[in-house]
């Protein structure tokens, strides 16, 4: 059977305590042994007790991708940013999507974006007017590039992007700890765009092999352009199909992309609720498994950890998702 471990993953601390999830929040869980000449028992540590810290130099300027439309950019892209808010650091969200903008509709935003970054440009509002701050996390805003239908200015590219993460660099009320930039889908101008200013890539992809080809593709033109730490999500993992072997595995997607593993997030029904209420997965009391899956992708991202994917054997039983994790 499959399982995969953390190296050093985090959750956060106001996690759920209920006996459905006990075993897996327990913070040492050793799986023993099926005969004398196996190997060590793998442990996994999760420490919910403290606040992640912070590496790398700020602001982080993390873009995620996927290449692929449709695997989850813009969901991970609100979820991880609201989780990261609610660690407590200041998070600026940019939505780089110029022609289907939706990330302000996931957040709940889209009554409240009265200004864009075109409006900046062309000096009709201040940089500060055009940032929505989210009401239920004051460290979090959204910026949005454009209206829909709307057209950018012809000389709008990389180059302005990068003076806008420079700008949110300078501005009076300090930098932000995170700058996060939801990708556009395709390899065309807008993803060369908003790749530009990124120092990281957050590459999001689903275990069936078109994503896959694509995801490939992506991770090749990320590395052209300088990023080098580029890690990934896997969506919509379901352990049933992959137990019946009609979906790859989370270790064959690994072996395949050869990128480090910063999550994994289940297939679930509430992600399609939490989308059209407007209200992230990760703010959901209690919390549902994808969610709590999205908080420990975001604390790995926060100390630039990684997770590991391993083959561990198993007496037969029933299990759920977090047997992915060892639980």
């Amino acid at each position: 059977m499959l399982s995969l471990q953390p190296s050093s993953a985090a959750a956060p601390p106001n996690l759920s305590s209920t006996s459905k999830l006990s075993s897996f929040f327990n913070p040492v869980k050793t799986l023993k042994p099926l005969r004398p000449n196996h190997p060590p028992p793998i442990q996994s540590v999760l420490q919910w007790n403290r606040k992640p810290q912070l590496a790398g130099e700020t602001p982080r300027v993390v873009v995620i991708t996927s290449g692929k439309g449709g695997v989850g950019k813009t969901t991970t892209t609100a979820n991880v940013g609201l989780s990261l808010a609610r660690l407590g650091f200041s998070v600026v969200a940019i939505d780089a999507d110029v022609g289907l903008r939706n990330l302000d509709l996931l957040l709940g935003l889209e009554n409240r974006v009265n200004y864009t970054v075109v409006e900046v440009l062309n000096g009709d509002c201040r940089l500060d007017q055009a940032l929505v701050r989210d009401k239920r996390w004051s460290n979090f805003e959204l910026l949005c590039i454009s209206k829909p239908r709307s057209k950018l200015p012809i000389g709008f590219g990389g180059k302005a992007l990068v003076w806008l993460v420079d700008a949110l660099k300078s501005r009076q009320e300090g930098s932000p700890d995170f700058i996060i930039i939801d990708c556009p889908a395709g390899i065309d101008a807008g993803f060369i765009t908003a790749i530009t200013p990124a120092n990281e890539a957050v590459l999001v992809t689903t275990p069936d092999i078109t994503s896959l080809r694509d995801a490939d593709r992506v991770t090749g033109l990320l590395e052209c352009d300088g990023i080098r730490d580029i890690k990934m999500i896997v969506n919509r993992v379901r352990t049933d199909m992959i137990k019946g072997e009609d979906m790859m595995s989370v270790l064959d997607v690994q072996e395949m992309l050869g990128l480090a593993l910063l999550g994994v997030i289940p297939e679930d029904s509430e992600v399609l609720r939490s989308t059209n209420r407007g209200y992230p997965l990760v703010l959901n009391k209690p919390p549902t498994l994808a969610g709590l899956a999205f908080e420990q992708a975001a604390w790995r991202l926060v100390e630039q950890d990684s997770m590991k994917a391993v083959m561990v054997e198993e007496e037969p039983k029933k299990r759920g998702f977090f047997s992915l994790f060892g639980g």
